[in-house]
């Protein structure tokens, strides 16, 4: 349980605290706050509907397997691909953070660094992952203790005035807020994702997300609210580094280069359960021959998708060195609002006996994770929707190609409807 959620709060608050905080100020000013909260109760209801199917299907692969068994092959083959496209370009993201925060002028080389180490990581076992993350989860708590106490216990008064950036406070500009302050929930997904290596997953699983998820919107909630205090919402959209700018502004410079290290270590822990969690899809797909099936093998000894591992390794060491941070951020968020969509809609097919959560929790979630998505930017809309339907052509001409195909309704990620999971060498 403590390591599952520990992986969760890894992702989570690496992901999000340090670098969406700005770009979803610029996009509601004023109405930072309102944006949280559509955010925080679009992923509790994923999250819900996650933990549902999660005990129920204990597999490596999410929604992925969740999508294949209660609504079809197609809507299973879009969620993951959904997820291994969108959290491919959110790896890249969180490795170029790291490079920004550590070396900026070299960052694309920090960030190719940083995912080569971290695959070998996650290559000799996740235990010794969720040691690791223990430690990084640790390390950001404390810095973000230190900017909360630092912006509530500082100067008063040098919150500015705000720009016209954001005086402006718009319902589309706050859902806007809200969709790119859900890049920094999702997370919780790689508590999922790796089904077939937790321990007691019927149990565990439903218990670790909702946890890991209360964790972490009461750090949000408190840092946005410490950052306000100080920082007006205009200056804060203005800021590079948010929370370096709030406790200079706070009267404690001296703790800026300890938030830069904070803000970099955050960034290593969700690019750590990042790449465990597309590789464990990686895996699943491959499973079911939607993608390489080379890539289904586990390594005898350490019982990880090493190949996969290497794989996801490889592409993501690649788009580090050649992406833009702002393009991949916008990208990955419509990917997995598209791929949270598809949990929703399967959870809404599960029945009492199967303990199905109240029929509104995955109605809202559905409407939720679709409205967010169209609100993003134009751009990372139509990119994403481009890609899904790129995704979605290629399946078709598999099919066709292939009629047999997988096997429609049939399990091959690790549990069936009424069995359990299957070996993780299987």
């Amino acid at each position: 349980m403590f390591d599952a959620v520990t992986i969760g709060l890894g992702a989570m608050i690496g992901a999000g605290i340090f670098a969406a905080l700005a770009p979803a100020a610029a996009a509601a000013g004023s109405g930072l706050m309102a944006g949280l909260a559509i955010a925080a109760a679009v992923a509790y209801c994923n999250a819900t509907s996650s933990a549902r199917l999660a005990a129920l299907y204990p597999a490596s692969g999410g929604t992925y397997v969740y999508g294949r068994e209660r609504l079809g092959p197609f809507w299973g083959y879009l969620a993951g691909w959904a997820f291994v496209i969108g959290k491919t370009a959110s790896c890249a993201a969180m490795a170029l953070t790291v490079g920004a925060y550590a070396w900026p002028g070299q960052a694309h080389a920090v960030a190719v660094a940083a995912v080569v180490a971290l695959t070998a990581v996650n290559c000799v076992g996740v235990q010794k992952s969720a040691w690791l993350t223990r430690a990084v989860v640790a390390v950001v708590l404390a810095v973000l203790a230190a900017v909360v106490v630092a912006c509530l216990t500082g100067s008063t008064g040098s919150t500015g005035s705000p720009s016209a950036l954001a005086t402006a406070v718009t319902f589309g500009g706050v859902l806007q807020a809200a969709g790119l302050l859900f890049f920094a929930f999702a997370g919780y997904a790689r508590i999922a994702t790796l089904g077939e290596e937790v321990r007691d997953p019927a149990r565990t699983i439903p218990r670790a997300i909702p946890l890991a998820l209360g964790i972490t919107l009461v750090v949000y909630a408190g840092v946005a609210l410490a950052v306000l205090s100080v920082l007006s919402p205009g200056r804060l959209a203005d800021a590079t580094a948010p929370l370096a700018e709030a406790v200079r502004a706070a009267g404690v410079p001296g703790l800026a280069p300890v938030v830069r290290v904070g803000a970099a270590v955050a960034a290593v822990g969700s690019l750590l359960a990042l790449i465990l969690g597309v590789s464990r899809t990686t895996l699943a797909m491959a499973r079911d021959r939607h993608l390489p099936h080379v890539l289904a093998a586990v390594h005898p000894r350490f019982k990880v998708p090493q190949r996969a591992e290497l794989a996801v390794g490889a592409v993501v060491a690649l788009a580090a060195a050649t992406v833009d941070v702002r393009g991949a951020i916008g990208f990955s968020s419509f990917g997995v609002l598209v791929y949270y969509a598809v949990a929703n809609a399967a959870a809404l097919t599960l029945t009492r006996t199967e303990k199905r959560p109240p029929r509104a929790v995955p109605v809202l979630g559905l409407v939720g994770c679709l409205l967010l998505a169209f609100a993003l930017p134009l751009s990372s809309v139509v990119s994403g929707a481009a890609v899904l339907a790129a995704g979605a052509a290629v399946y078709a001409v598999r099919r066709r190609a292939r009629p047999g195909g997988p096997r429609s309704g049939k399990p091959q990620s690790g549990k069936s409807r009424t069995g359990g999971p299957r070996a993780a060498g299987a």
